[in-house]
């Protein structure tokens, strides 16, 4: 038998030896250093790895929850469309899948070869593939295509309140409007499908797919109605295009609880097409311009007048002056004052609209006659720090809180700023810029008790079947002025409408209250005005109110007259809807002015044709400007008014 003899081996050897066992023995404890650490520090990582090179996942995006109106109509959907995917290595044929795919899907072949052709996990080649188009392609069984639902949002009624629904991105998350504001709600829970490959991504056979469904986003009704958005939107259209507008906005709302049932914009834009502009001028040129002034000219077109601009709302703000002063009772009903068309105010005269001047009025009739010299003295009264402390009460220097993003705030002067003339001015609505919506809530707080609402669309949060899964929830401020003074002020602003400036929205039976407003734009010599008119009914118990605003009409430009009958005619339509009866006085009842007629064509007829037809047909004539021929007649010829109105026509 051989044996070592280590004496025999020569001390050199040795040496080596030791060392090379040294060296082996080192090695292996580094070796199973190094695999604990592969095992206990790196081994979920690497398990991770071993998973996402076994398992191929895709992603089964869920559904988007509907927003619906008030009784259920659906605003917003998602349709069910397809992805077309590949998976590279799961491919026996490139050329003839990718032929396949583009024959089907009408792509390029070149394009749609090098998709299939890039070596990655998973590669989408279209999205948004009709279910027709899908079940043509999944019928051809090609090995590594994948066929997977996916959405597409679908607005049915297209423009219809298209700034305040909004619309969504091509990740299904909302961009601008209702369906930002709710994302979180409408958004469901994205699902997937894990496929069990081999190391070169191949799909292990007699191994099933394992799947997560996904969970559907929930809904959101609004106190929106569709009929009444329609009609807003109509009437909206309707008279800025006759008098050749630039833009205008209708708003409608409980004044009671800040339910909005419209809110309507015009020129409005596509809600299923939202990056295609809606100016014809504009798209002749589209291609010209650069991405950022494209961009620029979209966010115009998607911008929200009633909640993004602020303007100065002139004669409407009076009912917040008026508020004040009863409240602080530097006025009473019977207070008189004397108008002799303008006032002095430190070393400025102001005018009012009536030059020649009202004479002596009471409150009651300076409200009716919407005579500023009346508020200015209000203001003044009032002083500039009571002034404030309204504006603040009334929180024209917060945002409303309005469920849909991007409102803007009040634009003031600061309170140190404030002389006798910028206090005059702001007791008749100049010298202050405020959002129409800051306007519908603190006018609603002026004629519902004193109580501050906001104003909102969400009512619901409910699940597929229609269950409310949650009831939202808004703030109310009370008492921002009492109870009396607001029923005072219900009924100043209905003779406002029964016997002053606002009479053109007079509907016999109806208890209409409001107040008209025309606003100098700046700079005031650019002669350019904002009519508007805000009405509710009933006086007694104001259920709806809606302010109408019409922005640079050509012609006549009064709010009374321009927008008081608009709100008038909607009102005649809306108030039975809303389940709300007339209720006839006896004078109503025994005159001669209940009912309507046809408007008569007066336009080119000279002044005393036009005087004699409006004789034989009973109705009167409001006459402007100087000159023997009819220019320009309101409202319209066709269009059906109340006996009593009068026909507003323009001489020269």
């Amino acid at each position: 038998m051989f044996t070592l003899e280590l004496d025999r081996v020569p001390k050199s050897s040795k040496v080596r030896l030791l060392v090379m066992m040294g060296v082996l023995l080192a090695i292996i404890v580094g070796l199973f250093f190094r695999i604990g650490y592969i095992q206990i520090k790196r081994g979920d990582y690497l398990q991770d790895k071993a998973d996402k090179l076994h398992n191929r996942e895709r992603t089964l995006e869920a559904k988007r929850g509907d927003i619906v109106d008030a009784n259920g109509v659906v605003l917003a959907t998602s349709a069910s469309i397809n992805r077309i995917s590949v998976i590279h290595n799961q491919i026996d044929d490139a050329e003839g899948t990718a032929r396949i795919l583009a024959q089907e899907l009408g792509l390029n072949y070149d394009e749609v070869l090098e998709k299939i052709q890039k070596r990655v996990a998973l590669q989408v080649i279209q999205d948004k593939v009709d279910t027709e188009t899908a079940n043509r392609i999944r019928a051809y069984e090609l090995p590594g295509v994948m066929i997977d639902e996916n959405f597409q949002r679908y607005y049915p009624y297209g423009s219809l309140a298209a700034q305040t629904i909004g619309f969504v991105g091509s990740d299904s998350q909302g961009i601008i409007g209702l369906e930002v504001k709710y994302d979180q709600y409408l958004q469901g829970i994205d699902g997937q499908i894990q496929t069990l490959t081999d190391a070169k991504g191949r799909e292990v056979e007699g191994v099933g797919e394992q799947k997560v469904a996904p969970v559907e986003g929930n809904t959101l009704q609004l106190s929106l109605d569709v009929t009444m958005q329609e009609y807003a939107e109509q009437l909206l259209e309707r008279v800025l295009k006759q008098k050749n507008a630039k833009k205008g906005a209708f708003i409608v709302m409980n004044p009671q609880n800040g339910e909005i049932y419209a809110m309507a914009n015009y020129p409005n834009f596509d809600l299923n097409d939202p990056f295609t502009i809606n100016d014809e001028a504009l798209a002749e040129q589209w291609d010209t311009f650069s991405q950022e002034t494209q961009m620029d000219y979209l966010n115009q077109m998607w911008r929200n007048f009633c909640i993004n601009d602020t303007y100065e709302p002139g004669s409407t703000f009076k009912i917040i002056t008026a508020s004040a002063a009863l409240q602080e009772k530097v006025v009473s009903l019977d207070d008189t004052f004397t108008c002799t068309g303008s006032l002095t105010v430190a070393d400025r005269r102001i005018r009012c609209a009536k030059t020649t001047g009202h004479g002596t009025q009471t409150f009651v009739q300076g409200v009716q006659n919407s005579c500023n010299p009346v508020f200015m003295t209000l203001a003044a009264r009032l002083g500039a720090d009571r002034f404030y402390q309204y504006l603040k009460l009334f929180q024209f220097d917060q945002k409303t809180g309005i469920d849909v993003p991007g409102e803007a705030i009040g634009i003031m002067h600061k309170l140190e700023n404030v002389g006798p003339v910028e206090l005059a001015t702001m007791g008749f609505g100049q010298s202050i810029a405020i959002t129409p919506m800051q306007l519908m809530r603190a006018a609603s707080a002026a004629v519902n008790g004193g109580n501050l609402i906001t104003p909102h669309f969400g009512v619901n949060i409910l699940d597929s079947e229609g269950t409310v899964l949650k009831k939202l929830e808004f703030e109310t401020e009370e008492g921002v002025i009492s109870e009396d003074v607001s029923a005072t002020m219900r009924e100043v602003l209905g003779t406002v409408v029964s016997e002053g400036g606002g009479r053109k929205a007079y509907i016999p039976g109806y208890q209409i209250g409001g107040k008209t407003a025309t606003s100098q734009k700046l700079p005031r010599s650019s002669k350019k005005y904002i009519s508007s008119f805000l009405g509710f009914a009933p006086v007694s118990d104001p259920q709806v109110m809606a302010l109408l605003l019409v922005d640079e009409p050509e012609g006549i430009y009064y709010g009374g007259t321009v927008c008081a009958p608009i709100v008038r005619e909607y009102f005649e339509n809306i108030l039975p809807y809303l389940g709300i009866e007339p209720n006839y006085t006896e004078e109503e009842l025994s005159g001669d002015d209940v009912g309507t007629f046809t408007v008569p064509g007066l336009l080119g007829k000279s002044y005393s044709e036009a005087k004699t037809l409006a004789s034989e047909m009973g109705f009167e004539l409001d006459v402007l400007g100087e000159g023997e021929i009819v220019m320009e007649q309101y409202p319209g010829e066709g269009e059906e008014i109340n006996k009593d109105a009068k026909v507003v026509i323009y001489l020269e």
